[in-house]
């Protein structure tokens, strides 16, 4: 279907103005539902006895080292991902985990779970808070972007243990150009590069394209964001494999699984029904999501509704209401955000209006704004409001909120620890 321009899947809701590039075939079927599909159409038996057989030369013989590096924070996929290490593949993994300094109480307690109901090793990288600041600062005015450090922290990190451990292989859990719009199939068993770090989690901006001559930032403040050059890695032999490609991944169904054999903690955002993806941050289902739709013309809850359409789980119906409901959200903790930073509220509002995209937002008039993204083409039928009650039930089966009191009640400061490396 087109719509001024902006063609959509016939399935899901993605439209073409996808981030990180989408395709349709002839009956108007995205790419990325396309490779979903494969997950009903794959052995995957045969694959994961493929991924036993992929990661035996790793196994230490002596079991008194690490088998592999997996990167772990306190919301996501980290706890099924760490319980197919150990329990599946049988695996002695070092977990590493760079400290966003966004955390939550349920980021943090989800951590320590982690630690505790694996008996793993886990180790934090925790860049000196003056220099995050600083970082955040430039990236914001620069580039509207509060989340650089955290992706090329969260990126690096692991490489950096793999190589001074000598433990080579690092184990992601899905790929997510793959999983939202079909960039790779499952067979073809990408693993983690340099390069698509830097197009895609990165967009193109590498450490260094941080030091310029009108900022404050500085050698000492950037260094540790820097990916290792390939003689390191090839030194060592690292690779990064994505269970994904191994495993039929399902998100949802993964965490209440995780609940209930882990207890992993889960809590309500502001602009998604997801109880589970990035409940760890403060910032990220608010001011970062903010940004996202400001300058991508889409935010978070168009990526959870595709989710639960592939997945059957929603209807494209049930999905419009959804996705045209929660992107209108107010965000919260914008004042604690800009305590941290130590900018002005007038400010922030200055920056926030300046990274609205000109093709997604028209200005009527000083400070008023007109919405003109993709949602405003998705047609909306009219549903009673007996309908609306119903379908937020229906979801909010699906994901649950374990600890929703402790997260509200905790609003006033971001949880800090440690400097340098704990």
């Amino acid at each position: 279907m087109k719509d001024n321009k902006i063609q959509f899947c016939t399935r899901c809701l993605y439209s073409s103005q996808h981030a990180l590039g989408i395709t349709f075939d002839k009956q108007g079927l995205c790419s990325g539902c396309i490779i979903h599909d494969e997950k009903n159409n794959l052995n995957w038996n045969y694959r994961i006895e493929k991924l036993k057989k992929l990661i035996k030369p790793y196994k230490s013989k002596s079991r008194k080292t690490y088998d592999c590096i997996v990167p772990v924070s306190g919301s996501n996929d980290s706890h099924y991902i760490v319980h197919i290490v150990k329990n599946i593949l049988n695996l002695n993994p070092l977990l590493v985990h760079y400290n966003k300094y966004f955390n939550t109480p349920i980021g943090i307690s989800n951590l320590a779970n982690l630690r505790i109901k694996f008996d793993a090793d886990i180790i934090s990288k925790n860049v000196n808070m003056n220099s995050i600041k600083k970082i955040v600062k430039h990236t914001f005015f620069e580039y509207q972007n509060i989340y650089w450090h955290i992706l090329a922290g969260h990126s690096v990190f692991p490489l950096e243990v793999a190589i001074k451990y000598k433990v080579p292989l690092i184990i992601w859990g899905a790929h997510q150009g793959l999983e939202q719009v079909g960039m790779f199939s499952h067979e073809h068993e990408v693993e983690m590069t340099r390069r698509y770090r830097e197009d895609h989690d990165l967009f193109g901006i590498e450490a260094d394209k941080l030091l310029q001559l009108e900022n404050e930032l500085k050698e000492e403040d950037i260094w540790q964001f820097r990916y290792p050059d390939d003689k390191q890695i090839h030194s060592i032999g690292v690779r990064g494999i994505y269970l994904g490609n191994y495993i039929r991944w399902d998100p949802t169904a993964q965490h209440k699984m995780m609940i209930k054999k882990y207890n992993f903690k889960s809590a309500k955002l502001p602009r998604t029904f997801d109880t589970y993806d990035h409940i760890d941050c403060f910032n990220y289902m608010n001011i970062h999501d903010k940004l996202k739709i400001f300058k991508r013309g889409y935010s978070k809850i168009t990526d959870h509704v595709c989710r639960e359409i592939r997945h059957g789980r929603l209807n494209r119906h049930e999905g419009v209401s959804l996705i045209k409901y929660y992107e209108s959200q107010k965000i919260e903790n914008l004042d604690l955000f800009c305590e941290w930073l130590g900018i002005s509220k007038n400010s922030m509002n200055f920056l926030l209006n300046r990274s609205r995209n000109k093709k997604f937002w028209i200005e009527k008039d000083l400070n008023n704004f007109k919405f003109q993204g993709p949602s405003v083409h998705m047609h909306k039928k009219q549903f009673s409001l007996n309908y609306e009650k119903k379908l937020k039930n229906k979801i909010s089966n699906n994901f649950i909120a374990t600890d929703f009191t402790k997260l509200k009640e905790s609003k006033n400061f971001y949880m800090f620890y440690g400097k340098g490396i704990n």
